[in-house]
């Protein structure tokens, strides 16, 4: 194998994809997942590796290649949680003297998740369009900027995203829209591009003691999933597709040459089809203009070795998770410990010390492409679920893996409670004029390596699917929809005998569920008309203190506008100290409400110049800043009536 593979162990890696959906009666059992034990195991040769690798693609491929069916593209599940709640005096203190200030909101605490914004109460910082600012938040003064983009710039800039831990900010670019190298899928480079080139995700590793400096880089093969950071160990789950090309027959080809051409190409791949390659460098110097990142001072490169993939019994060969560890407090980034499985995912769920990597299950040739081949409704949707151990620091070790039928909508239906994982699911079929669906929770535990079920509770929202889930410890929230939307109260507390509670119906729905306060609850997401026809941003105060009956108390409605909170909890700001809520909408402005016992009224909005949209809000030392492409904005949250403007370029 190239420079870069180590040796492997049992603690190798794991995943696979997701969907989702939902409906409402008396709980009955679910269906029963697919039949046989689900974990992860290790090739004994990388000649087994590959011949299991190409029979699988070559089940798996059709007439035209892997993609009807088959997800292919970013698809990042960066959404949070109560973790957002601002730190205390005392917090701020051993904090090293910063302000009391809002976190990124993220699922779990003691898992960080990547946003386009950071702060530590003392510094503010963002990445927008590939270029990283530092602001201090005391002054209101920038302090910094480091451009990341370099020749990218040619080729367009990707979202970005960052963690920070201490000093040093590790940034995360995506694969930008047409970079450079090799496309996935038999799509041949583009004529001009540098060969051999990574084509996928960017990270950076920043040192912001003083003016930002470059300390590292790291690019791999693939498209970037999400990451998490616990204590100073960033783990980065990246999705490759195999590398194949498969020949353009010209229109007068039938469907089986097509067909048997595709798995010529396959059976002709080597290990490098589907194995990713990295490249990384330690240090960095400027260039241009003096602020633009350049060229590491010492370079690395390498291909994850067959001795660091594993896979499920019935991988389809389609795509390979590779997870990479990074010590941010080492101050360099080196070759990401990188470990990879045969199999796909697109969901991660994170806590202080286990990473859950998340997919539909499908074998090969169960998803063909055109010519008739489609799902076999005889093997309905399940989800395959993948349990690491992240508690110490370096590469996660693989524990235990298991199936729940049916897909969760993101990662918060996945929640880890008292040794259980529980797993809100939707079942089912939901075209038509009357959907065939229903949602469970369903609780696992952990026996040896598999994820055993310990209870069900089923029978959710009939005809619906999830659009919310929340637990809050013992108690769990399921919100499904399709005309009407049952809140559905869950008692948890006997993971054999999970049961609901509760059921609260109204029009709408909520997209995101938020703890306010001991037995409050906030939903972000739309009001309905009697046909199920969204009809504008509403925001819920709900009274979930008596499981038996929970109960609307207060309603905002802005007709005709979203918010970006619905689909992307990181957007969501909510102060448990003042009860200030923070909503960034689609008209660009920031809605600011106050949450005070049962009530629930706006108190203003906050703009940028130039009508540039608002995409996150924070609070540092009683300040409320916001954050869009243009530049921040500081505001007292009691008067927005003028606040201190800070241009991204000033």
């Amino acid at each position: 194998m190239t420079r870069g593979t180590v040796t492997a162990a049992a603690g190798t890696l794991a995943a696979l994809t997701l969907l989702a959906g939902s409906a409402a009666i008396p709980p009955r059992r679910a269906a029963e997942p697919p039949a046989g034990t689900l974990r992860l195991v290790a090739f004994d040769t990388c000649a087994d590796a590959l011949a299991r690798l190409r029979a699988a693609a070559s089940a798996s491929v059709g007439p035209w290649g892997f993609q009807a069916g088959w997800r292919t593209g970013i698809a990042p599940d960066l959404v949070g949680g109560p973790a957002g709640a601002p730190l205390t005096r005392e917090g701020a203190r051993a904090a090293g003297g910063a302000a009391e200030h809002s976190g990124t909101n993220i699922h779990e605490p003691g898992a960080d998740e990547p946003d386009l914004v950071k702060t530590d109460g003392r510094r503010i910082v963002t990445v927008t369009g590939g270029v990283l600012r530092v602001v201090d938040a005391a002054t209101r003064r920038a302090t910094g900027r480091l451009d990341l983009t370099g020749d990218a710039r040619r080729f367009g800039t990707p979202e970005g995203s960052l963690l920070l831990h201490g000093d040093r900010a590790l940034v995360l670019l995506g694969s930008a829209p047409d970079a450079p190298g090799a496309r996935p899928g038999g799509r041949p480079a583009e004529p001009g591009r540098p060969a051999g080139a990574r084509s996928g995700p960017r990270l950076f590793l920043v040192d912001l003691a003083g003016r930002p400096t470059l300390a590292g880089t790291y690019r791999i093969d693939g498209n970037l999933l999400d990451a998490r950071l616990t204590g100073p160990t960033a783990r980065v789950v990246v999705r490759s597709r195999p590398r194949l090309e498969f020949p353009d027959l010209g229109e007068g080809a039938t469907d089986a040459q097509r067909l048997a051409a595709n798995r010529t190409a396959v059976a002709r791949a080597g290990l490098d089809a589907w194995l990713p390659a990295y490249d990384w460098t330690v240090g960095g110097s400027p260039t241009g203009n003096g602020d633009r990142a350049g060229s590491g001072d010492r370079r690395g490169d390498g291909r994850v070795g067959c001795d660091r993939l594993s896979a499920a019994p019935d991988a389809t060969g389609t795509a390979v998770l590779t997870v990479l560890s990074f010590d941010l407090a080492a101050g360099r980034l080196g070759d990401g410990d990188p470990v990879s499985v045969a199999g796909d995912a697109d969901t991660v769920y994170g806590t202080a010390g286990s990473l859950y990597l998340a997919g539909e299950r499908r074998r090969p040739g169960q998803l063909r492409p055109r010519g008739g081949f489609g799902p076999d409704a005889t093997d309905p949707p399940a989800t395959a679920i993948h349990q690491f151990d992240t508690s110490g620091p370096g590469r996660p070790r693989y524990l235990a893996s298991g199936t729940v039928p049916g897909v969760p909508i993101n990662q918060y239906a996945l929640s880890e409670w008292r040794g259980h994982l529980r797993v809100a699911t939707t079942t089912g079929d939901d075209s038509g004029p009357r959907p065939a669906t229903e949602s469970a929770v369903y609780v696992l535990a952990r026996r040896g390596d598999t994820l055993v079920r310990a209870g069900t509770v089923g029978g959710l929202g009939r005809g619906e699917r999830i659009h919310s889930v929340r637990y809050l410890g013992p108690t769990g929230y399921v919100v499904t929809f399709r005309r009407t939307d049952p809140l559905y109260a869950l008692d948890l507390t006997d993971p054999t005998a999970p049961r609901v509670t509760g059921e609260l119906k109204i029009t709408g729905y909520s997209a995101y569920l938020h703890p306010v306060g001991e037995g409050r609850l906030l939903g972000v997401g739309q009001e309905a008309d009697a046909e199920g026809r969204a009809q504008g941003l509403q925001v819920s105060l709900f009274d979930v203190a008596d499981p038996a009956r929970p109960t609307r108390l207060a309603r905002h409605h802005v007709p005709g506008l979203t918010s970006a909170a619905e689909f992307d909890p990181h957007a969501f700001l909510y102060d448990a100290r003042t009860g200030l809520l923070a909503l960034p909408v689609h008209d660009g402005s920031v809605r600011l409400f106050r949450v005070a016992g049962a009530g629930l009224e706006p108190v203003g909005a906050v703009d940028h110049p130039g009508d540039l949209p608002v995409t996150r809000s924070l609070l540092v030392g009683g300040v409320l800043w916001t954050v869009s492409d243009g530049g921040l904005r500081a505001d007292d949250p009691t008067d927005v009536a003028a606040g201190t403007w800070l241009p991204a370029d000033g």
